[in-house]
């Protein structure tokens, strides 16, 4: 918690470029190999795993972590943060993206919906805060410590901005957690994705709002520019903010470097089709407000300023400033930047710092099964306006996998990435080969270089998603996000994962350890 200084020493020694709670050592010059049996596609309901891997399921949803609280639904995005330093013991942040009502209080109605189960709705989205200690080589909940909290659809969160944002001073709750990220001084970034499911939209201050999917604003009419924003929270109070100079999208995710003069480059992507990928650059150190941010222009290879003031276009369309952060899809749209296919997750290789982007799919292109995208910063540098894009990997039935989402990099080099097949195209063509979502490994060196190797396979209607390695490397924490999410009714459920037999299925955090994630990081 008191590394403030981003590590970046270039060679076959230490390298470390996202920010992390702690440093990770990402050593190339040993070319031990290391064979992988993965598994195969599956559409069983169960967590299958390949060889020299096991797992311990951690925390449930409607579990309680505290004489009140109880964790939320939907697990997504994983951040597990050391206390005193520690190795085997810390806060984890996780994510709560949407509410599942059948699972809630069973009115799948958005026009029937109470107050009290849309209240319930609410409660159940954000995040949560959960003690966990490392026992005998098992992970546990600590309950009722002062640690554990909540942070909901309920909670008042200012805004980090000098201005109002539609005559308020301040957002009630966080929804549609997806992704996210860390800061230098040790607090979490939570990203606000599909906000307009729960308070419909406003794509410019002169449309008229849209409806939303939940029915939120049936009871709570609030503005639908208060969501859509990267969030802050502090891990140890739950005290949050949300941060409006990174403007309002669909974010999946926040990724931040720290430049030598502490300050700041985070990359976050716009989760939708054909939208955009951004980067913020602070003027200030460690700051999250001042500085400007940029929509990329991939075909071009450049970054495009996000700014009235340096923009006659923006300035003809928009009063100040705020609004064209406010209105972030006009504004790129304006610029020309470049409309990709579903921008989610980021991650900076560790070893040549590069930008890796998962682009998910473009359906209505009839772009099926997505890629990861490679965005290589001119002389390497993250301030840098220009840089060269190309393919990472491709998705597809060769390669063995469609749709990437999250990913992780291991101390290694190794990247992880989970798979995002919607649970209405699982098992159905084009994805059929597929089978259910899964987690991948892409080694970074041996036989196996350069492909992605299934290591997992999710149960039903499930994905696989928020991948965070413990300081030690030796335990990947994993989402198990919204098994039976296409459940009829409970007497029609899909999945009864993780309890089995007629259980209602419960999304969870799980614990994977075990040989494989050893040796392909040269770990004993």
């Amino acid at each position: 918690m008191e590394r403030r200084k981003f590590i970046n020493l270039l060679g076959h020694g230490t390298v470390a470029v996202t920010l992390l709670p702690y440093a990770v050592s990402c050593t190339t010059n040993e070319k031990k190999s290391v064979k992988i049996q993965g598994v195969p596609a599956s559409a069983s309901d169960d967590l299958l795993l390949a060889d020299g891997l096991s797992y311990q399921k951690l925390i449930s949803y409607g579990e309680l972590i505290n004489e009140v609280d109880s964790f939320g639904i939907n697990n997504d995005f994983l951040c597990f943060i050391p206390l005193d330093n520690k190795t085997d013991e810390g806060l984890l942040w996780v994510n709560h993206e949407f509410p599942s009502p059948l699972f809630l209080h069973g009115n799948t109605n958005a026009e029937t919906k109470t107050k009290e189960e849309v209240e319930k709705e609410m409660y159940n989205v954000g995040g949560s805060i959960v003690h966990i200690k490392e026992v005998d080589g098992s992970w546990q909940v600590q309950q009722n410590t002062e640690w554990n909290k909540r942070v909901t659809g309920l909670t008042a969160i200012p805004f980090n901005w000098d201005e109002p944002i539609k005559d308020a001073k301040e957002g009630i709750g966080t929804l549609g957690n997806c992704a996210g990220g860390y800061t230098p001084w040790g607090t979490v970034l939570t990203c606000e994705e599909n906000y307009q499911d729960c308070y419909g939209d406003r794509l410019s201050s002169e449309t008229e709002i849209s409806e939303s999917y939940y029915g939120w604003e049936k009871h709570y009419p609030y503005a639908p520019e208060h969501y859509g924003w990267v969030v802050e929270v502090d891990p140890k109070t739950g005290e949050a903010q949300k941060h409006i100079a990174l403007g309002r999208c669909a974010h999946e995710c926040a990724t931040v470097v720290q430049l030598d003069d502490e300050r700041l480059v985070v990359y976050t992507g716009d989760d939708k089709n054909d939208e955009c990928l951004y980067k913020f650059i602070s003027s200030e150190p460690n700051s999250l407000k001042e500085g400007t941010l940029y929509v990329a222009n991939v075909e071009e290879g450049k970054w495009i300023p996000i700014d009235i003031e340096q923009s006659p276009k923006l300035k003809e369309k928009f009063s100040n400033q705020t609004d064209a952060l406010v209105y972030l899809r006009e504004s790129s749209d304006l610029l020309g930047g470049s409309k990709l296919a579903r921008p989610e997750d980021i991650e900076i290789d560790p070893v040549d710092k590069s930008v890796l982007v998962s682009l998910t799919n473009n359906i209505p292109k009839e772009n099926f099964y997505g890629e990861i995208l490679k965005v290589e910063e001119t002389d390497q540098n993250h301030e840098s306006l220009t840089f060269k894009a190309s393919t990472y990997i491709a998705g597809g039935e060769e390669e063995g996998f469609a749709c990437p989402d999250n990913m992780v990099f291991d101390r290694k080099g190794n990247l992880w990435f989970t798979s995002d097949i919607s649970g209405s195209n699982m098992n159905k063509p084009p994805y059929e080969k597929f089978k259910n979502n899964g987690l991948f490994l892409v080694l970074r060196e041996g036989k196996q270089k350069g492909k992605a190797i299934q290591v997992a396979s999710a149960p039903v209607d499930a994905e696989l998603t928020g991948p965070w390695f413990s300081p030690d490397c030796k335990t990947l924490f994993l989402s198990v996000q919204h098994p039976g999410s296409k459940s009829k009714s409970l007497d029609q459920l899909t999945s009864n994962w993780p309890d089995g037999g007629n259980s209602v299925p419960k999304s969870s955090v799980i614990c994977l350890k075990g040989d494989l994630i050893n040796k392909v990081q040269g770990l004993t």
